[in-house]
């Protein structure tokens, strides 16, 4: 009898996609080429994407996020020392950043790949909205000449622009990436982005407290014809009260409840999304990490500095306190992040504004961003009220169809 061969085990299937996952090369370029060989086709909103194609993607927007906080950074250290130019290097630096989101965006847009339709959204209009208020910037800025104050109508757009572009990012990678420590850190890395980018319009009364003093001890930051135009900007003689006109003009109530307010709302979306214990107090503190880190850069490259926000790390901390402290009860983690968030921000800006100065032998409050106590009981009754509303709007979005 004629023995019969035995049969061959037939090898696993991958999972649809997952060939594209064997052999993919290492370095951008190469990956660049690999993904525009095997996915350059039109496609929907949710198609379906390698793993390594999503990590790429996401990898590649944390490298233009990096480029425009970098920009940004410098740009407002720069407008502390010079008069506007639309090609100063900090703008083309941002600007690397800008370009970059746009070819990640027109891609999402075209290969529907790593987004689902909500994410893509939010990404195209962010985009949309920053383009459209660039020029609306250069507009406004060739009329009035000063890149001051951070607080103007079209930073303002510029700003939104941002948040929301970084929004359908955070949106997109929480939803498709897979679990793990990779998607953890990647979304911290992002609400870090965020955080950056809405704090960024406080660093006026930041950069400008250094200012001032820089001129009254005779030694201005400033170029003398900033300091002449801001002064004919008011029809004075360049004087304190000029200065201050440039430097310092926003409100003392300004800066804490943008400072201890809103960035404890962000800190507890952060907190939410990422759903990992101290992430708040990771995000804030990665942030003021990198303040940190710049502050001898700028110096060492003779540009004006800033105080560095060191009390937004116990604005975080807080978050995360409270967040234990409620335990998943909506209501008592609200009530505790309004004492906790309070309690925390406004005693750790308070105690950074009496040490720095003494630490330098100046003055109490010598270096300090002026600060309006008594936005204190407007923070602790906003916090209550907004992240007890925070818990039905969130299960709102997470329950709309993407």
């Amino acid at each position: 009898m004629s023995q019969v061969a035995p049969l061959s085990p037939v090898p696993p299937q991958p999972p649809t996609g997952a060939l594209d996952d064997i052999d993919v090369p290492r370095g951008p370029v190469a990956k660049t080429r690999l993904f525009f060989r095997r996915h350059w086709e039109r496609g929907e909103p949710g198609r379906e994407t390698p793993e390594w194609v999503v990590r790429y993607c996401y990898r590649t927007w944390l490298v233009a996020l990096l480029f425009k906080v970098l920009g940004s950074s410098w740009d407002m250290s720069w407008h502390f020392k010079w008069l506007r130019d639309d090609l100063a290097p900090p703008h083309l630096l941002n600007s690397v950043g800008t370009v970059m989101v746009c070819v990640l965006v027109a891609i999402h847009s075209f290969t529907g790949m790593a987004c689902d339709r909500r994410s893509l959204r939010l990404m195209q209009a962010g985009t949309v909205m920053f383009l459209v208020a660039a020029p609306l910037d250069v507009i406004n800025h060739r009329v009035s000449g000063l890149d001051l104050t951070a607080w103007s109508a079209t930073h303002g757009l510029l700003y939104l622009g941002t948040a929301i572009m970084i929004l359908g990012a955070i949106d997109g990678w929480r939803k498709i990436a897979p679990p793990g420590p990779v998607r953890a850190w990647t979304l911290t890395a992002l609400w870090m982005f965020f955080l950056e980018n809405a704090f960024f319009p406080n660093g006026q009364q930041e950069y400008g407290i250094l200012e001032l003093r820089s001129w009254e001890r005779g030694e201005p930051y400033a170029e003398p014809s900033l300091l002449e135009f801001a002064a004919q900007d008011i029809g004075r003689a360049v004087d304190r009260e000029a200065v201050i006109h440039f430097a310092l003009p926003i409100g003392d109530w300004v800066y804490p409840l943008w400072g201890i307010g809103v960035m404890a709302l962000i800190l507890g979306a952060a907190r939410y999304t990422v759903g990992r214990a101290w992430t708040a107090t990771t995000v804030a503190a990665g942030y003021v990490a990198y303040r940190a880190l710049i502050w001898p850069l700028l110096t060492w490259a003779d540009f004006p500095t800033s105080t560095v926000p060191f009390y937004l790390v116990f604005v975080g901390l807080a978050v995360d306190v409270a967040w234990r402290v409620g335990r998943g009860r909506a209501t008592a983690t609200a009530g505790a992040a309004a004492v906790l968030v309070t309690a925390f921000g406004y005693g750790a800006l308070w105690t950074q504004a009496q040490l720095r100065p003494w630490l330098l032998g100046d003055a109490p409050t010598e270096t300090a961003p002026p600060v309006a106590y008594w936005t204190a009981a407007v923070v602790l009754a906003g916090t209550a009220a907004l992240w007890t509303a925070a818990g039905p709007l969130s299960r709102r979005w997470s329950a709309r169809t993407p």
